[in-house]
């Protein structure tokens, strides 16, 4: 088994959807590894900075200063990313350059989208029906 989300979906792109159906089990623990990945501030930020950087890539040169950690911890981080299938990376010469990969982050905003067409469900109202006017 894969320790990277499987972001191929099916021909409509729409496969596995938490609003569709209920998560399988082998999906659950797929995105329980990226979920746990996302769920550490550092690695947060890290995926923020990568993913918002000019040229599409970064340095951990250019990463390392934002924080106040070694660069081992810091590349510890940047581990955990790569292994959740979240940022690409390639070694050029002593620095290693950092990638978001944008199918990863498409797969799980995915997952909390809902399907064109679908209603709220009866019991869900809007906040602002339920207030009472000012």
């Amino acid at each position: 088994m894969s320790n990277q989300l499987d972001v191929r979906g099916d021909e409509c792109g729409c496969r596995g959807g938490l609003l569709v159906a209920p998560v399988g089990g082998e999906e659950a623990v797929e995105l329980s590894r990226v979920f746990k990945a996302l769920g550490d501030p550092v690695r947060l930020r890290l995926l923020s900075m990568i993913a918002s950087h000019d040229g599409g890539e970064v340095c951990v040169c250019d990463l390392t200063p934002a924080f106040d950690l070694t660069q081992p911890t810091i590349s510890h981080h940047l581990k955990q990313l790569r292994q959740a299938g979240l940022i690409g990376s390639e070694r050029r010469g002593t620095w290693v350059y950092y990638w978001l990969l944008p199918e990863a982050t498409d797969r799980l905003a995915a997952l909390f989208t809902r399907p064109v067409g679908s209603a709220d469900a009866p019991h869900v109202q809007a906040a602002d029906a339920t207030e009472a006017p000012a």
